[in-house]
């Protein structure tokens, strides 16, 4: 919704201050231009780009109008998840989890919390590491510096879009500079018109740095910059699970490794101390 509507005060606010100025909306309308500035920047990316990161681009393009962090009721519902799971290996043994871990969607304990299965990141990463905790007598220093290492390859990756996008971002008005001089050049072929065809003309050239440098600053970096939100928003879960791993792993009881994981949730998400007791109650 957020992206929407500064997409409109953008546009509002250019054309708007262009209008209040008698500015002729005719001019703007270059749709060449934009062809010559579009197509040369996704040409560009294709060539900078190699296949695999043009699709993870193009699959997370559309969630800045859709992609919103973890509420509250999700970070209590993944820290229900971890609760159970640390309080069954306590009373059963740690072979106890091996079902639940191997076939998370028909666990009775991770069925309970339909908002964990969904985000198959966190489910995997958490089932994950537990088989490690169960199959090996791995110390928490170990295990955080192996989970260290699995959360910045897959921030990595998350990282792709917003880097892609803010390149092409960079180089859109540099090619709106290219559309113009395709303009004055155009403009020069036409020296002997008269002084308003060739202002209309000079005019219409210069349309093409103005897009370029718009799109660049109104568009296309603010959405780079929106992604690379998202995919800090999506190691947060993460961090939680690493975070309550690690202390039950090196000796913590359940409702303390839980706490130590509800201290790293931002505040804007982060239920209380009392919250969480009422939640592991119900």
């Amino acid at each position: 919704m957020f992206v929407i509507i500064g997409i409109v005060v953008v546009l509002g606010s250019v054309i708007g201050g262009y209008l209040l100025e008698h500015g002729n909306i005719h001019l703007l309308f270059q749709p060449v231009e934009l062809l010559i500035i579009g197509g040369a920047a996704v040409g560009a990316f294709l060539v900078s780009s190699p296949s695999k990161v043009v699709g993870i681009v193009m699959k997370n393009a559309t969630r800045v109008f859709s992609a919103k962090g973890a509420s509250k009721g999700e970070f209590l519902e993944i820290l229900g998840v971890l609760s159970a799971i640390f309080t069954k290996m306590r009373k059963e043994g740690l072979i106890a989890i091996e079902n639940d871990i191997e076939n998370p969607g028909e666990s009775p304990i991770f069925t309970k919390y339909p908002g964990v299965l969904k985000n198959h990141h966190v489910v995997g990463f958490m089932c994950d590491n537990l088989k490690v905790i169960i199959s090996a007598n791995v110390s928490s220093f170990e295990l955080e510096n192996i989970m260290e290492l699995e959360m910045e390859t897959h921030h990595h990756e998350a990282m792709i879009p917003s880097h892609s996008v803010s390149k092409v971002a960079d180089g859109l008005p540099a090619l709106g500079i290219v559309a113009a001089v395709l303009g004055v050049v155009l403009t020069m072929a036409k020296i002997s018109e008269p002084p308003e065809v060739l202002g209309h003309s000079i005019g219409a050239a210069l349309v093409g740095t103005f897009l370029g440098v718009l799109l660049s600053y109104g568009f296309v970096g603010p959405i780079g910059t929106h992604l690379e939100h998202i995919a800090n928003e999506d190691m947060v879960p993460l961090q939680v699970v690493k975070i309550a791993l690690v202390s039950f792993v090196g000796g913590a009881a359940p409702q303390i490794a839980v706490e130590y994981a509800r201290r790293v949730i931002p505040s804007g998400a982060k239920p209380g101390f009392t919250e969480l007791e009422e939640a592991m109650r119900k």
